[in-house]
């Protein structure tokens, strides 16, 4: 599938990047909070920081379930909200990571890179096909 085509398939089915971004931030929350937790000494990210970040996603996730299913208009705006909270998030991120850079492993700096490639580039595809709808009202 192209750039272009996905970006079609965006267009016509705008609420299902909801659900996609309700899987990956479910993903990011048990990751972060349960997995990297138990391997603190393979990261190197301290337990209050990855708890700190696993709460967002989770509540990204709410937030995603419950536009899914009971938003019906004006879909372009609630895509913008969550497109930049997912982009704040990921520099939230970053500045945490360079703040304990002392402690954290090059497992974790991979970790926190993957992560923000991943949710940084469905955040700027969530805003793209926000404004695209925004044109079609």
């Amino acid at each position: 599938m192209t750039i272009l085509q996905f970006l079609k398939w965006g267009n016509t089915n705008p609420k299902k990047l909801f659900q996609i971004d309700g899987f990956g931030a479910i993903l990011s929350s048990i990751l972060l909070g349960v997995v990297l937790v138990k391997l603190k000494y393979v990261f190197g990210i301290p337990k209050s920081t990855l708890y700190f970040l696993a709460l967002l996603p989770c509540l990204f996730a709410l937030y995603d379930l419950y536009c899914y299913f009971k938003i019906h208009n004006n879909v372009a705006l609630f895509l913008k909200i969550i497109g930049i909270a997912n982009l704040i998030y990921c520099c939230l991120s970053i500045g945490l990571a360079i703040y304990h850079s002392k402690n954290i492993t090059i497992w974790g700096w991979t970790y926190i890179l993957i992560e923000i490639t991943i949710v940084s580039g469905l955040s700027l595809f969530e805003l793209k096909v926000a404004k695209r709808q925004t044109k079609l009202t």
